[in-house]
């Protein structure tokens, strides 16, 4: 990549080659070449920090048991790490004063590093609830340096493919956690394993990114570029810009109408990606009873289909100059496969190949909307300030976060049934499948009669009327009722007090569980509905013809300006064009 060579702005000489391992600005903007291998850093880096975020998920249930950890406080992990995420968020906007490139680069190293080493070794939930915070924290950096470096690298009439491309860091993230759990499981049983490979993978990236990555120094990043011929305007403009002057009061100049309304939007149509991070695996493996590497194949399937579908729609989206038609066909498509995916929850019977079906159609849909979205949504903080984007995106990333952090913390409350079914569904599932017999047995029997039972198997008046209710109910002989009833002394009474206590609570949470996420997929469906009156606040055309006629004026202007630039004297300031 270029600018390895770049001056110093301040005395014009040469700096040696290892400077811009620090300082890490570029102060020419750089060819197309090396323009799309920075863009290739920053998308590559942001894969890998989301695959990190995420990999907790594909082993929820077995990290559940290995920590004796209840449902309640892994999900108070969840929103303690979206509210770590919140502040890192608001944090970030100083990426507008210092840089966005150091701070995904040693965030990285420090994701990496929690990842592969802190959180296998937790030696309590607690340990582990801290150190998911951390990895939340460092998230919520990414969330806004990342598109804050994509957008700086890519003028307008290519953003739609750039944010594309910078979609896929969350959605492929997702996707290498669905895959490598799903095809490594079956062998690598403890679920340490799958954090290990996660925080390996982080540290190969951070050489690259440590190596390679830079960024556009503040005068070249606080202007708009609309396309890659204005390179020369923009670098002569650079000239007269004051970086200082440029961020003052950055709060005050991002928390507007048109910025908060469509973060607000957007966070709320992700509430079902949240839950499909989250609780897709535990889902699918309850109320279905698919594996943790079969609902891991579901997953592979909804961010597939999420990866293709926000690169080709952003390419398209920049082909035809507009963003919003783009938003209001996805965000439609997304009700409509949203509000079927929730109508399943009540089919037990559904088949695996149509879930596939559908959430492959879900997820194409919410990725024609998101990519022209994130679009837009830059470029809207570009006509307030361009040279507040990263606070501009600290809002959006705050607003996102907090969404976040309140579906989570509103769940149980909906899906009540969830966690008894996770606290312990799995082991009272184990106790069946290894005494099935007892268990039919037990069954069987009245409560009155099952705690006689528990407290003196060998009470002869329940040894009476258990015999005649085992007879009754399940149509054997009195000696067959016998020979049962001397079975369920090879039970150990832990473990038949064990399911006395939480077995019946199992089955009614299990009965309850797919009425009650039925209730939670509609909620996500409102959200949907929600997101697209937001979209009107967005800057940007719902025409083509439109769009093309804004272009020919925006060429006119640049050919005007050229024009003046090259009867001007060198090194002459030439003052930014106003929006």
């Amino acid at each position: 990549m270029d600018g390895e060579g770049d001056p110093d702005p301040m005395t014009g000489r040469g700096r040696p080659w290892f400077a811009h391992l620090w300082d890490r600005n570029l102060h020419r903007y750089p060819d197309p070449r090396a323009r799309y291998g920075y863009l290739a850093v920053v998308v590559l880096t942001t894969i890998v920090l989301y695959y990190q975020q995420y990999v907790g998920g594909a082993v929820a249930p077995s990290v559940l048991a290995h920590f004796d950890m209840s449902f309640r406080f892994y999900l108070t992990v969840i929103v303690v790490s979206s509210v770590a995420g919140a502040v890192a968020s608001l944090l970030a906007g100083l990426a507008d004063r210092w840089g966005r490139a150091n701070m995904v680069v040693w965030g990285l190293l420090v994701a990496s590093t929690i990842t592969a080493f802190g959180i296998p070794n937790a030696s309590s939930s607690m340990v582990y609830g801290v150190l998911v915070a951390g990895v939340g924290f460092i998230e919520g950096m990414v969330l806004v340096a990342t598109p804050a470096l994509v957008r700086d690298f890519s003028p307008q009439v290519k953003r739609g493919a750039a944010m594309g491309f910078w979609v896929l860091g969350p959605v492929v993230g997702s996707l290498v956690v669905s895959e490598v759990a799903s095809n490594t499981l079956a062998h690598l049983h403890p679920w340490q394993d799958q954090f290990h490979i996660a925080g390996i993978t982080g540290y190969a990236m951070f050489v690259v990114a440590f190596l390679t990555l830079r960024e556009l120094s503040p005068p070249l990043r606080d202007q708009i570029m609309v396309s890659m011929r204005e390179r020369v305007l923009i670098e002569a403009r650079a000239r007269g810009i004051d970086p200082i002057a440029a961020v003052r009061n950055p709060w005050r100049q991002m928390a507007t109408v048109r910025i908060v309304v469509p973060a607000l939007g957007l966070s709320v149509f992700l509430l079902i990606y949240y839950a499909a991070v989250g609780f897709f695996v535990i889902y699918f493996s309850s109320v279905f009873g698919f594996s943790e590497a079969r609902a891991n194949g579901l997953g592979n399937w909804f961010w597939a289909a999420n990866a293709v579908a926000v690169v080709a729609v952003g390419i398209v989206s920049d082909r035809v100059g507009v963003r919003k038609p783009f938003m209001v066909v996805g965000g439609a498509g997304a009700i409509v496969m949203a509000a079927i995916f929730a109508s399943r929850a009540t089919h037990p019977a559904t088949a695996y190949s149509s879930f596939i079906v559908i959430i492959s159609m879900l997820s194409v849909s919410r990725g024609i909307a998101y990519a022209p979205w994130m679009a837009a949504f830059t470029e809207t903080v570009e006509e307030r300030n361009p040279a507040l984007v990263a606070t501009g995106l600290a809002v959006w990333g705050w607003i996102l976060r907090v969404v976040a952090a309140l579906s989570f913390l509103v769940l149980p409350y909906v899906v009540t049934s969830v966690s008894p079914v996770v606290d312990y569904g799995t082991q009272v599932k184990a106790i069946t499948v290894r005494y099935a017999p007892q268990v039919t047995t037990l069954t069987a029997l009245e409560p009155a009669t099952l705690a006689a039972l528990q407290k003196n198997i060998g009470d002869r008046a329940a040894i009476a009327a258990a015999s005649s209710q085992i007879v009754a109910r399940l149509h054997t002989t009195p000696l067959g009722a016998l020979q049962r009833l001397l079975a369920l002394r090879s039970m150990p009474r832990s473990v038949r007090e064990y399911l006395a206590a939480h077995g019946p609570q199992v089955r009614a949470a299990q009965q309850e569980a797919p009425a009650q996420w039925e209730r939670w997929w509609w909620v996500c469906v409102a959200g949907e509905v929600l997101f697209l009156p937001t979209i009107f606040f967005l800057v940007g055309r719902w025409l083509p013809a439109t769009a093309r006629r804004d272009a020919e004026e925006h060429r006119r202007m640049v050919d005007a300006e050229e024009a003046h630039l090259s009867d001007r004297p060198a090194g002459a300031v030439v003052p930014t064009p106003t929006a």
